[in-house]
């Protein structure tokens, strides 16, 4: 997958989870990329935020701390 397409879906999730209520959202969405994405997905994402995760949403690069 790009990295264009794996920061829109990261950031969909984000999205949704920055609509909930509580303090929790981070968890959330932690616990969503767990659940559906594939292990090379979550790789992906790790990789990219090691390079400085430009484009993602906070609340992405929060969660993927416990991921």
């Amino acid at each position: 997958m790009t990295n264009d397409k794996m920061i829109l879906m990261a950031n969909q999730i984000a999205a949704f989870f920055n609509t909930q209520p509580g303090a929790d959202q981070s968890k959330g969405v932690a616990q969503h990329i767990k659940d559906f994405w594939e292990p090379r997905m979550i790789a992906q994402l790790r990789a990219y935020l090691a390079e400085g995760g430009q484009g993602l949403d906070p609340l992405v690069i929060e969660a993927a701390t416990q991921v």
